[in-house]
């Protein structure tokens, strides 16, 4: 089993970024439009519901086929994985915020909670694919060690996975609690 921890970190990374950034910019746009009217907020509820309740990986055979290339179809998936989680969770939250008068602490809960849902998915999303079509990453590193019987790289790669998604997470906590700090700071002044 010839893997680099570092690069199969980097390109599990790179993967999760390249398909989350521009998702969770596009849906938090779209979640803020849908949220600014309630009769436009009730019907799109409804409607993303339905692809937001397909898993993203089982998009993967289709994204295969239309991009040819594994790499591009993985970032596909993630993309669209996330963006659905975005826009939902993000219209969600806006209507938090004008329900509780324009409450900006509220809303930057909610568009980091929102944020941190869609890191989940396209962190889940990230392994996920990996673990099917490689061909670097953590994901393929936990699967090559189960194919060879590796119990000890199993539970290494794991714990990876685990750490590098709590680390996401923290990071999004702490950016959201200073944004709270620095608006909670500019209002009472």
């Amino acid at each position: 089993m010839e893997h680099s921890i570092f690069l199969d970190i980097l390109s599990s990374l790179q993967r999760l970024f390249v398909g989350y950034i521009p998702a969770a910019i596009l849906g938090s746009f779209i979640g803020y439009v849908i949220s600014i009217n309630n009769t436009i907020y009730q019907l799109f509820k409804r409607i993303f519901q339905i692809p937001h309740s397909i898993p993203p990986i089982a998009l993967l055979p289709i994204a295969l086929i239309l991009f040819k290339d594994s790499e591009a179809a993985a970032v596909v998936v993630i993309f669209i994985g996330t963006l659905w989680s975005m826009i939902v969770n993000t219209a969600i939250g806006m209507r938090h915020f004008y329900r509780q008068n324009n409450n900006f602490r509220a809303a930057i809960f909610h568009i980091f909670h929102a944020l941190k849902v869609g890191i989940w998915v396209a962190w889940f999303t990230v392994i996920a694919t990996e673990m099917l079509i490689g061909p670097k990453g953590l994901g393929l590193l936990a699967w090559d060690a189960y194919k060879i019987g590796n119990t000890n790289y199993i539970v290494q790669a794991i714990l990876y996975i685990g750490v590098i998604g709590s680390l996401l997470d923290q990071l999004l906590d702490i950016s959201g609690y200073l944004l709270v700090q620095i608006v909670s700071g500019n209002r009472s002044a």
